[in-house]
């Protein structure tokens, strides 16, 4: 068992930012509960799947909400332990571990956040191996866990459990409370044991995050290419390097939607990369063809730092890279992408296997 501390906090906050594919909430954000957390209570200790026993009550902990609304309405750091209390009132037993649902943006942080709150350890894994703006697209849901009951909370102090009759009852339900709540609510559910662990979560990607956050920071320290050093550790493939001019972006039943057109500079001036989003990066089109889709990870990154871009953080003018890397495998099953494929999204394209485009 490892931990994590105040001097690792930087490179897994920029490592998820790049896996959350735009989505999963400013990291930024999340950092800086993190540290507090820390500060206030100490660093937290990271296990590893095979570290934990079998019949532990493993939590996984998010945010729900669009991220455009995080920017402007920041989290107190109280909602996760009240999240997590109410669940564990309900389930009349205490967690053992706590675990990201996500690795992207700040849903990477929130976790060590309460992790060094509760002095629970954390599981180095997390349930989708990249971000999803939907509950039900989880890992866990493959392999046939509820992630009922759900407890949710705001800043305000309120609580709500849902006890749904599947996982897509559980998001419609939870996200007309996050609406009604204010469109930022932090979550606990999924409930897995540690032997539902491997067939639920993808390992190690705590440990990834922090590993492609140090390659960008070390490459900006010897002043190569950052984005280069992070599309090679993720073995991804480019899509197009250029500059934002358009974006079209709208708060909306509890995501961040929209679109948004990136110019080719320099030797790929001409050609026009088109990218679609629901919090996440979910398709990618390149001079009219479709060239990367959901659920294979889109990452825009900027052209100079190598620090990723969110959906909320695009903007006119912004130099940014954008390359393809591939998902988990279970994403791509039959089963896995009836869950997060293209469709799923309203698209109307089919999943286009990775880098047979690109």
């Amino acid at each position: 068992m490892r931990e994590i501390t105040l001097d690792n906090l930087d490179d897994i906050a920029r490592g998820a930012g790049i896996l959350g594919t735009g989505g999963g909430g400013d990291p930024y954000i999340g950092k800086l509960l993190a540290r507090e957390a820390i500060r206030a209570h100490g660093p937290v200790r990271v296990a590893r799947i095979d570290e934990v026993d079998a019949e532990a009550t493993v939590v996984p902990i998010s945010g729900m909400g669009a991220p455009t609304v995080l920017l402007e309405r920041v989290p107190s750091g109280r909602e996760n332990l009240a999240a997590l209390r109410a669940l564990e009132r309900h389930l009349g037993r205490r967690a053992t571990h706590l675990t990201p649902l996500e690795v992207g943006g700040v849903n990477s942080m929130l976790p060590i956040a309460c992790a060094a709150q509760t002095g629970l350890p954390l599981v180095d894994g997390d349930a989708m191996g990249r971000a999803f703006p939907e509950a039900q697209m989880v890992l866990p849901g493959l392999a046939g866990i509820s992630n009922s009951p759900m407890a949710l909370a705001d800043d305000k102090g309120n609580t709500v459990v849902v006890e749904a009759v599947d996982n897509h009852a559980a998001e419609r339900i939870a996200r007309a409370v996050c609406v009604e709540l204010g469109c930022q609510i932090s979550c606990a559910d999924t409930v897995l044991r540690g032997d539902q662990l491997a067939d639920g979560l993808v390992p190690a990607t705590l440990t990834l995050a922090g590993r492609l956050g140090a390659v960008v920071r070390e490459a900006r320290a010897a002043h190569g290419d950052p984005v280069a050093a992070a599309r090679a550790m993720l073995h991804g493939v480019p899509l197009l390097t250029g500059k934002v001019t358009d974006v079209s972006r709208r708060t909306e039943g509890g995501f961040a939607r929209g679109h948004a057109r990136v110019e080719g500079t320099r030797g790929e001036a001409g050609r026009v990369l088109e990218l679609g989003f629901q919090n996440e990066h979910l398709m990618a089109t390149r001079d009219g063809a479709p060239v990367a889709t959901t659920p294979d990870l889109i990452c825009v990154l900027d052209s100079e730092t190598g620090d990723p871009v969110t959906t909320e953080g695009l903007r006119y003018g912004l130099r940014v890279s954008v390359f393809t890397a591939r998902c988990d495998p279970r994403w791509t099953t039959p089963a896995g992408l009836a869950l997060t494929g293209p469709r799923c999204f309203g698209y109307e394209v089919d999943y286009l296997p990775f880098g047979s485009a690109a």
